[in-house]
């Protein structure tokens, strides 16, 4: 899922206080500077973190640039040796990192982070995004995001099933969290029907609440649904799934969705419309951006996240036109956008 071969930079250091792997890769700033979140986490091996840090920072790269954004794509990864250390001297060393690229990158949260520690990141560098709104931050990116999936919703529904309201059609939410729920409440308040699935079990409760239909989380993915809502982790969709689906369209908020560019093509193949998780998942950088960045209203970054729908649009109908899979024409608009022009 990479569009560049290699990234503009990729540096990895220990932090001085605290002896951390921690890296950062700027993968473009063609179009301006490069947005992606910092993620702690332990892996098997600190190698296993800078393969996570290309792959992420690549796809915030598409991100960014299918949304309209004048930035790049970037992330931070802390990759987790031992115990974590005290979380402010980790945050510092994160900071350092960060603030030696002089501005060309920008963090916020992400899996193992919050905008309570990018308060605590603001102290070591001015280049951080999404700490709370009583910090002066956008807060919580949950929200925007999940208006950016049901925008997507909207536009899959409008293209793959014209002419049907929401509440005639059903879906299938796979994870319960915060995004996840935010959509799944959505939908079940406009009368659409509903099943879903969370590793958690005690979220049952809450889709009871819904009336919504409960399914272990390991038959998720053949669940019979006209929309397939993906909101947790990424790689569910390779050539051994997709033979269980029993969806027309999936659209959701998990990074990283599929596990090459081909499976795709396989999705068109058998007439399902996969979404392009790269579009629908920006709301919270555009919400970011539109608020801390730009200094807009409240409602105009509403606005914003919510024309994540149009660009969908545009997407899905000009690769219906060539009759290619909906990925090779949002990868086409990237190409075209990092290309420089000829003179």
């Amino acid at each position: 899922m990479t569009l560049n071969s290699r990234p503009e930079t990729v540096r990895v250091q220990r932090g001085t206080r605290t002896g951390q792997m921690i890296i950062v890769s700027v993968d473009s700033t063609v179009l301006g500077p490069a947005l992606g979140g910092c993620r702690i986490r332990t892996y098997p091996a600190w190698r296993d973190g800078l393969d996570d840090a290309l792959r992420l920072s690549s796809a915030m790269t598409e991100k960014a640039a299918l949304a309209g954004l004048p930035y790049g794509g970037g992330k931070t990864v802390v990759a987790l040796e031992g115990p974590e250390p005290r979380r402010a001297d980790l945050l510092a060393d994160v900071g350092d990192l960060v603030e030696s690229f002089g501005g060309r990158y920008l963090t916020g949260p992400d899996v193992g982070t919050s905008p309570d520690d990018m308060t605590v990141l603001r102290r070591t560098t001015e280049h951080v995004l999404c700490r709370p709104e009583s910090e002066g931050g956008s807060g919580d990116s949950s929200g925007p995001t999940a208006a950016g999936v049901l925008a997507s919703i909207e536009a899959v529904r409008a293209h793959r099933f014209p002419g049907r309201p929401l509440e005639s059609l059903s879906f299938a939410v796979l994870g319960l969290g915060h995004v996840g729920t935010l959509v799944a409440s959505h939908l079940a308040a406009a009368g659409a029907r509903l099943t879903v699935t969370d590793i958690d079990a005690s979220r049952r409760t809450v889709a009871r609440g819904w009336g919504a239909t409960w399914i272990d989380p390991d038959r998720a993915l053949g669940a019979e649904a006209d929309v397939l809502v993906p909101s947790a982790v990424g790689g569910i969709l390779c050539p051994d799934t997709i033979g269980t689906l029993r969806c027309g369209a999936i659209v959701g908020a998990a990074n990283n969705q599929l596990d090459a560019d081909t499976t795709a093509d396989l999705l068109h193949a058998r007439g399902i419309c996969w979404a392009p998780d790269t579009v629908v998942s920006a709301g919270g950088i555009v919400s970011a951006i539109a608020r801390e960045r730009d200094l807009v209203s409240p409602d105009e970054a509403a606005r914003r996240v919510g024309d994540i729908g149009r660009r969908l649009g545009e997407i899905l109908a000009a690769a219906a036109r060539d009759d290619v899979a909906p990925l090779r024409e949002a990868r086409r608009q990237v190409q075209d956008l990092l290309t420089p022009p000829m003179v």
